[in-house]
């Protein structure tokens, strides 16, 4: 069907934050949506809650993993699924504006572009606003290189990007390497100066693990882009420093 709109969700152990994250999708100005959720936890205990929480939504698929794969591999399986011209990638705990879908959708067709993202708060557990991050106009390889500046639910893609590059096995970061091997390729990756989505801080949860981060940031330049050992230490020294002028200066 002509622009509809694929949202991946991974779901991991999300319950209490999962009703305001659908609701936000529901509310949507632009309803030519499907919703691909991948069920990542071993663990069926909410299962039925999740179920329940989509059983009014017509266009859905469910998926239930049979092991715990982490939320890359979990996106790469609804990716595959997706039957729309476009995928946009949410969450299980992130919170859109309501004409965050249209106003996406009409930037990307106006401007001929395959990616965009957005501007997005960073929120507490009680929904507080912590920060405010300003999305770039455009991206290119040389800049994300040493500062990931795209918030993952922000974001929304031509779903043909995704036939030959998918997300990789990482606990963190695996859509910084995703992004920047679309940008290596030259893909047009443009930023929209709106404040459409809202990124959830969650203490205990794997992106609020500094060591993890770092492990992971070394992994992406080491293993994923083939930089040597001294320049990956170097890149992801770079790349924490710039994260921490970006959160907290």
């Amino acid at each position: 069907m002509s622009n509809l709109i694929s949202i991946i969700i991974p779901f991991y152990k999300k319950k209490f934050f999962f009703t305001k994250t659908i609701k936000s999708v529901l509310n949507q100005s632009y309803k030519n949506f499907e919703i691909i959720l991948v069920y990542d936890d071993t663990s069926k205990a909410d299962l039925k809650y999740v179920k329940k929480t989509l059983q009014n939504i017509k266009k859905k698929k469910i998926i239930i993993n049979t092991k715990n794969l982490g939320v890359g591999r979990s996106r790469n399986i609804g990716i595959k699924v997706a039957k729309g011209n476009f995928v946009a990638f949410l969450d299980a705990d992130d919170i859109w504006h309501k004409d965050k879908l249209k106003e996406q959708l009409t930037f990307m067709k106006k401007n001929k572009i395959n990616f965009s993202y957005t501007d997005y708060l960073i929120i507490d557990e009680n929904e507080k606003n912590i920060r405010k991050i300003y999305a770039p106009k455009m991206i290119k390889y040389k800049d994300l290189l040493y500062s990931c500046d795209i918030g993952l639910s922000s974001v929304m893609a031509s779903t043909k990007l995704f036939d030959s590059e998918s997300f990789p096995n990482l606990k963190t970061k695996e859509d910084y390497v995703l992004w920047l091997k679309l940008s290596k390729k030259n893909i047009k990756m443009f930023g929209i100066n709106k404040t459409l989505t809202q990124w959830r801080k969650t203490s205990g949860s794997l992106s609020d693990s500094s060591i993890q981060k770092l492990k992971d940031a070394f992994t992406v330049y080491n293993k994923h882009l083939k930089f040597n050992m001294v320049n990956s230490l170097i890149l992801t020294f770079i790349l924490s420093l710039n994260f921490i002028k970006k959160r907290y200066l």
